[in-house]
């Protein structure tokens, strides 16, 4: 059951909702326009709140509806953390899209979720928060990832390791960001808004 379930959530998770939506409203296509990240950030930049919305909730959804399901078949708590990684996985290494995906993090988001009603709670509250205060949205993705293991331990402590490691999956992702972060060369969500309602990339 377990394999089977890893490798429907990878497909799941491979589902470009990103290009999908942006294709739907004759946007460009996110993983060559922008920051080249096919997720919901990088649509609000390219099409608008409405685009963006649709991205979030389906990126979101990927990782839910694995996870939940098996949540429900009693799989135990390390075996949904691969289940919830191979969701995330799909969605950085689509193989529907040519493996060009995004960071995973709303997918991861929706991996969460299905812990605890708190947990997702807290997790958006924090992310919110964080860009809100510095406009970063890496910078809020990985702190959150960095706190979300406390969170779980703090709810429900059986599922720490578990989500630890889909933590780990998402800070390594955003390795690139970082640097630019520890540079100054992060643009803030507000400039890239700012650049393409402009015209400019």
């Amino acid at each position: 059951m377990v394999p089977l379930m890893i490798v429907l959530a990878y497909l799941l998770g491979s589902i470009s909702s990103a290009v999908l939506v942006c294709k739907l409203k004759g946007l460009p296509d996110p993983r060559y326009h922008g920051s080249n990240n096919p997720g919901a950030t990088n649509v609000l930049r390219l099409g608008g709140k409405a685009a963006a919305v649709m991205v979030l909730l389906f990126d979101v959804l990927k990782g839910t509806i694995p996870v939940w399901t098996g949540y429900h078949l009693g799989i135990d708590p390390l075996s949904l953390a691969f289940i919830g990684i191979a969701a995330c996985l799909g969605h950085i290494y689509p193989v529907f899209f040519g493996f060009k995906g995004g960071k995973g993090v709303a997918t991861a988001l929706g991996a969460l979720a299905p812990i605890s009603d708190w947990m997702g709670l807290l997790i958006i509250a924090t992310w919110l928060v964080i860009v809100f205060i510095t406009q970063y949205a890496s910078l809020g993705a990985v702190l959150t990832s960095m706190l979300a293991p406390l969170y779980t331990y703090l709810i429900k402590p059986q599922y720490t390791l578990s989500v630890a490691l889909l933590c780990l999956l998402i800070i390594w992702r955003h390795q690139d960001n970082l640097v630019r972060l520890w540079q100054g060369k992060e643009p803030k969500v507000s400039e890239r808004i700012k650049r393409n309602r402009d015209g400019h990339p």
